[in-house]
């Protein structure tokens, strides 16, 4: 089957013209391919993760390494998904901002540090199950730019909650069989 652009484009989850390198706080939430609980199980309010999970989480805590602007806040690894807050700070973010359009990646900013972790998380996984070019995350990514303080504090809570609502979630696949 031939491209089409018209038939083959996807729509952008990213808001439009905003800068996603400018200082600030963003809650981040990353599936896994097929959404397939690859992570880990939640027992007892907890995920037990797996060895894939292990590596998602550990490439998590090395973003600030490859990424000086970024500091970390709540995180947590669920079955198929995660959620993390990136807090992009001003002191050492690229100075030159501009809107990330595709095939132009902007240095420091949001899309760039998600596209790094998502490759760094596949390559090693795909290391461990001795595959290539075997996908690990579902295309694209959803993000909440997180408004003032009191925004910061619910989404917090929601991942520092998340494991223990894992019945409720709409993630759940077990969720999705009652649909």
């Amino acid at each position: 089957m031939r491209y089409d652009p018209k038939e083959h484009r996807s729509r952008s989850l990213r808001l439009k013209d905003y800068d996603y390198s400018q200082e600030g706080a963003y809650f981040v939430t990353i599936c896994t391919h097929g959404k397939v609980p690859s992570l880990g199980n939640v027992v007892d309010g907890e995920t037990r993760l797996t060895g894939t999970g292990m590596i998602a989480a550990g490439c998590w805590e090395e973003i600030p390494k490859h990424f000086p602007n970024i500091a970390l806040d709540a995180f947590v690894v669920m079955p198929n998904h995660i959620h993390g807050i990136l807090m992009i700070r001003r002191d050492t973010a690229c100075r030159v901002s501009t809107v990330e359009r595709f095939g132009k990646p902007v240095a420091n900013s949001l899309p760039t540090i998600i596209r790094s972790y998502k490759s760094a998380v596949t390559k090693q996984v795909n290391e461990l199950r001795r595959s290539s070019g075997s996908p690990v995350w579902q295309r694209n990514y959803y993000e909440h730019v997180i408004r003032d303080e009191k925004d910061l504090n619910e989404v917090r809570e929601y991942v520092t909650n998340n494991a223990l609502k894992w019945d409720l979630d709409s993630e759940n696949p077990a969720n999705l069989e009652i649909r």
